[in-house]
Order: C-alpha cells, then sequence, then structure tokens
C-alpha cells in the first residue's frame, strides 16, 4: 500500500514480548510506509529488546514516564509525538485485525476527521464484557449527546484513526481534563472534538487475543465512567465504595 497521506501507528504495550515484534511485522508487510510507534508502561519483560532486535528504522519504541501510566495516556502522548498526518492506534494481542487499518487510512484520506472500527460481533468479548459494554455505550452516547456531541456505534472501541492537525491541538488544549488512566481513548476525543468533525466507522471482526494474558481489570470500568460527567462520576465513586465494602 502506498501511502499519500502519512500515517503513524500507535500500539500501547506492557509486556508484550510475545505479540510486539508479531505485530510490528504483520504491519511492515501490510503497510511498509506507515511508521510504527509502541508506547511501552515501563514492560519488565524483553518487549523492548524484541522489537528493537527487528531493526526497521520506521519502528520506534518509547519506554514512558513511570510516574504517568495508562494506556489512554500512551495513546494521547503517542498522539502529540507522532509527526505524520495521521494516527492510528491498535491493541498489540491481535484482537484488532491489522487488516482493517487499510479501508482506516482510505475513510482519512476521502476526508473523515476521526475513523471509528465498530465491532461485528461483541459477543466475541464473552456475555459479561458484552453486557458491560452495551450499557456503557448507552449511558456514554446520552451523555456526549448531552453535551451536542457526536455519538459512536461503539464508544468502547480501541481501534480508531484520526488527522493530527485536528486531534493535536484537541489535546494539548484539554490535557488536564482527559482521562489518562483510563483505557478509552475515544470518548474523550469525541468529548472534546470539534461538534462539526466528520466521522466514519469501519466494521471488523473483534478477535482472541493471540498470546500472553489480557491487561483488563475492573478499574476500566471505573475511569470509563469517569468520562461521562458528574452522574458518571458519582456512579464511580459509588462503585469504589461498594468494593471498599466487599
Amino acid at each position: 500500500m502506498s501511502a499519500k497521506g502519512s500515517c503513524t501507528v500507535i500500539i500501547p504495550v506492557y509486556n508484550e514480548e510475545e505479540n510486539a515484534p508479531e505485530m510490528a511485522k504483520h504491519l511492515r508487510a501490510l503497510y511498509p510506509d506507515f511508521n510504527i510507534m509502541f508506547m511501552d508502561d515501563n514492560s519488565t519483560d524483553r518487549s523492548k529488546e524484541a522489537v528493537e532486535a527487528l531493526g526497521d528504522p520506521k519502528i520506534r519504541f518509547v519506554t514512558r514516564d513511570p510516574a504517568e501510566r495508562g494506556l489512554a495516556a500512551s495513546v494521547f502522548q503517542g498522539i502529540l509525538e507522532a509527526e505524520t498526518d495521521y494516527f492510528m492506534t491498535i491493541d498489540c494481542d491481535f484482537q484488532h485485525p491489522p487488516s482493517a487499518l487499510a479501508e482506516m487510512y482510505d475513510k482519512l484520506e476521502a476526508g473523515a476527521d476521526l475513523c471509528i472500527g465498530v465491532r461485528v460481533d461483541r459477543f466475541a468479548l464473552g456475555f459479561v464484557r458484552w453486557a458491560g459494554s452495551w450499557a456503557f455505550n448507552i449511558f456514554a452516547d446520552l451523555y456526549l449527546l448531552s453535551r451536542g456531541k457526536r455519538m459512536s456505534r461503539d464508544v468502547m472501541s480501541g481501534l480508531i484513526a484520526g488527522r493530527r492537525d485536528v486531534f493535536v491541538p484537541v489535546i494539548e488544549d484539554n490535557w488536564d481534563e482527559l482521562e489518562m488512566k483510563g483505557w478509552k481513548v475515544l470518548i474523550d476525543l469525541l468529548k472534546f472534538g470539534p461538534k462539526d468533525m466528520r466521522i466514519e466507522n469501519v466494521r471488523y471482526v473483534f478477535g482472541k487475543r493471540a498470546e500472553g494474558e489480557s491487561h483488563l481489570n475492573p478499574w476500566v470500568a471505573v475511569t470509563t465512567f469517569n468520562q461521562c460527567g458528574a452522574l458518571g462520576k458519582a456512579l464511580a465513586k459509588t462503585y469504589m465504595k461498594l468494593k471498599r465494602l466487599e
């Protein structure tokens, strides 16, 4: 694929020694012109060595400040540092198919400001995660609608692409209001992004994790609700109180 607008694929990682180099190889085979940026939250395994052993000059492995850990913080920092026309975010565990980035890139080239990967079959998450995702998607959409902002078919999606000239100012201007410890970057991009931005969607099949263990934990739900105004913060606070009583 020959790029017209330059693009950086941002991949947040923590202890992904098995998956990181394989993801880099897949992306390079599909998109020889793309930059690849691994944003690492101080992995304790050999993720860094495994990626750097590939010897690809268009791959960066960024070890982040340990005091600023968080998946969302990794992505926001990556967007600021990318220095390309477009950015894309993808998980390192292959639950997001690398092949989906081609259509997302085409949407950006056609004028989209933001492209969102929408999961076709959310039951692949398992029933509990599916139910939680479905319920939160409704809650978040209502919150975004109340702010006069665009909603999403899959506000929990981590597979997204956007124009840096649109979102770098958004991130810089709202840095102190962003949910850095959370996992759901898309909510803040929609929340603080321009009301008139052009949004496109790309459907994809959500896969199973390739190697290693998931880093998902109950705190993800709490931080996600924190992104949705006073009511969301109240629900998150109530959840934490109940957890302390267990």
